[in-house]
């Protein structure tokens, strides 16, 4: 799940004002451990934002599925080195459609 930062903010004010952390868990009905990772957090960069993730791609990344897309729709999976299913699937994340081929 998934919390606004305002609300972690709350949550961690009102530990930070004395309050256990049994006694913020059950008033704000968040979880301790999730608690503890928000002070962690807090007080080691100074705020509550959710941390950016930066996974790598794992065959095909949709920069270069955009631009291969329009320079040379045929040769995509063999660029990415994989099969023609696996370029479908990344074009619909995408919302990119294809002309259907004769």
């Amino acid at each position: 799940m998934s919390y606004e930062v305002k609300y972690r903010k709350r949550v961690v004010e009102n530990k930070l004002e004395g309050n256990t952390l049994e006694r913020t868990s059950e008033t704000f009905k968040v979880s301790p451990s999730t608690i503890k990772t928000w002070l962690k957090q807090y007080r080691e960069s100074g705020h509550l934002e959710k941390k950016e993730l930066n996974r790598p791609h794992k065959k095909i990344d949709p920069a270069k599925l955009k631009e291969h897309e329009v320079n040379n729709p045929d040769a995509i999976a063999d660029e990415f080195g994989c099969d023609e299913s696996a370029v479908r699937k990344a074009l619909k994340k995408l919302k990119i459609t294809r002309k259907k081929r004769k």
